[in-house]
């Protein structure tokens, strides 16, 4: 596949916000949300409740062994910053556990400011792959709007997140047409009716596949083979990838890919990723 020459590089700048901060976050994740017996949790878990792994200092007492345990959701999850975000700047350093009456409202805006941090990581990279500069300025000025929404928790509460997510999606939208164009797809990988977004793909065999610009949004790629694939310029917004195999894949350049997606799919060290994405610790050491 032959790549545009001056296509922006990925990954974006200005990321290490949307990055979690364990340490200087109040085991948010570990209370405000809840889960249920399944392949990823060993037990159920209401919303708004101490996981009983949680100790005093709001570390995991179980975190070395989380997947030989049977928390594998725990190990995929990101949060994007979210947690040392409403610790520390909404809720000025003051605890859950000190101030029980905050826990209520400090749950909910972590499910929200969630959401924010998510926008912003697609938003940062989108300004950074568009070609257009009066584009990038628009989607400067939408990560502007939210980030000033971050600076009150009241803000954060009385966000209209439909009407936000809306109007980050049609950015999203139009920049992964733009930067997918500028892909040159070979053969007749993109001739395949079956790779659209939303497409049900769950073990599908795609292996050594040239998918450049392929339009994967929300595809559900469950144990798909994926290995030694080409995803540059592939649209991964939202695309299910646990299990899939990834051994050899080029994801360099890979559109809207969060560290999510990459830990709970396989890999190895010849796996190509962003570089402000990290290599799972359960990934093989082959390749």
């Amino acid at each position: 596949m032959q790549k545009n020459s001056v296509s922006p590089s990925s990954p974006a700048p200005d990321r290490e916000s949307l990055r979690p901060d364990c340490s200087n976050c109040f085991a948010l994740c570990c209370t405000a949300l809840g889960f249920s017996r399944t392949a990823d949790f060993p037990i159920d878990k209401p919303p708004g409740t101490p996981c009983q792994n949680l100790a005093s200092d709001f570390s995991c007492t179980i975190h070395d062994s989380l997947r030989p345990r049977g928390f594998r959701g725990c190990t995929v999850f990101d949060c994007f910053g979210a947690g040392q975000s409403v610790s520390q700047n909404l809720f000025h350093g003051v605890s859950w556990r000190t101030r029980p009456e905050t826990a209520k409202d400090m749950f909910t805006a972590f499910k929200i400011v969630r959401q924010l941090h998510e926008m912003l990581w697609y938003l940062t990279e989108a300004a950074a792959r568009t070609f257009d500069p009066d584009t990038s300025h628009q989607v400067d000025e939408l990560r502007t709007t939210i980030e000033n929404a971050l600076k009150d928790p009241q803000q954060v509460l009385a966000l209209d997140l439909d009407a936000l997510h809306a109007r980050v999606r049609s950015h999203l939208m139009d920049i992964s047409e733009e930067v997918r164009a500028s892909f040159l797809a070979t053969g007749n990988d993109h001739l395949d009716t079956a790779l659209v977004p939303g497409a049900d793909l769950m073990g599908k065999k795609l292996r050594s596949r040239s998918l450049g610009g392929a339009d994967l949004r929300g595809a559900c790629l469950i144990a798909a083979d994926l290995r030694a694939c080409d995803l540059s310029g592939a649209d991964l917004l939202g695309a299910d990838l646990r299990d899939a195999r990834l051994e050899g894949a080029d994801l360099s350049e890979a559109l809207f890919l969060t560290q999510a997606q990459v830990s709970a799919a396989t890999g190895d060290r010849s796996t190509r990723l962003p570089t402000d994405l990290s290599r799972p610790a359960h990934w093989s050491d082959n390749g």
